[in-house]
């Protein structure tokens, strides 16, 4: 059964133009044209991905992001032309799984959203020689060899595996690793990622699981 993305987007011609790119490549396709009218249908309608625009009438793509987020687990493209790294970073807080600033080629909007469906489809599915967490010890493993975290390095690593493909800023990060208020250097963060990832490596060298997001932070992808 192919898998439905729903297309929010009041640009009419522009919504119609992703739709046909995305059934080129054997999705189900609906479009919506108003933010309002979003969350009712999804309760409808089973729905694999929402490609939602920020700017829409009747409700904003924030608040509808925030609303689906609070009560399903679809995935969510957010797609604007609002660039300011205030949206954008709020966008990725509010629970969205990726980000496309306007203008972009369709092909890539198709490519992002097979990605982030990619993503969803692996955490439904255990994954041999997968991550464990015991928080009894503050133990992590991968295919059973403990990786030999510390303390701050495990809780690290247990905030970006909690949600594998989703955006973590430094400061996300930081509120997570110390939550005694004390004030540390956001490369503070970028120094336990170096080490959490060496110490990977020396358990899986043959593929990287933890990436930085230029600009915004970092993400755990299996």
């Amino acid at each position: 059964m192919a898998d439905r993305i729903l297309i929010v987007e009041d640009e009419q011609k522009l919504a119609g133009l992703l739709r046909d790119y995305l059934a080129q490549d054997g999705f189900d396709v609906a479009m919506l044209h108003r933010g309002d009218e979003v969350e009712e249908w999804v309760r409808a309608h089973p729905t694999d991905l929402v490609l939602l625009d920020l700017m829409l009438p009747g409700k904003s793509g924030l608040d509808v992001c925030k609303a689906l987020r609070a009560t399903t687990d679809v995935s969510i493209v957010m797609v604007t032309a609002r660039v300011d790294e205030i949206d954008r970073l709020l966008g990725l807080e509010l629970g969205a799984d990726d980000y496309i600033c306007k203008p972009f080629s369709p092909r890539e909007v198709v490519a992002r959203v097979k990605a982030v469906l990619r993503r969803a489809k692996r955490r439904e599915t255990p994954q041999e020689g997968g991550l464990t967490l015991d928080d009894s010890g503050y133990r992590a493993a991968i295919g059973g060899k403990d990786l030999g975290l510390t303390a701050v390095e495990y809780q690290l690593l247990k905030v970006l595996a909690s949600h594998p493909g989703r955006i973590y800023t430094r400061d996300q990060l930081m509120d997570f690793m110390y939550r005694d208020e004390r004030v540390v250097s956001d490369r503070t963060v970028d120094s336990h990622i170096k080490k959490i990832r060496r110490k990977i490596s020396a358990v899986m060298a043959d593929r990287e699981i933890v990436h930085s997001v230029y600009g915004v932070g970092y993400k755990l992808d299996w």
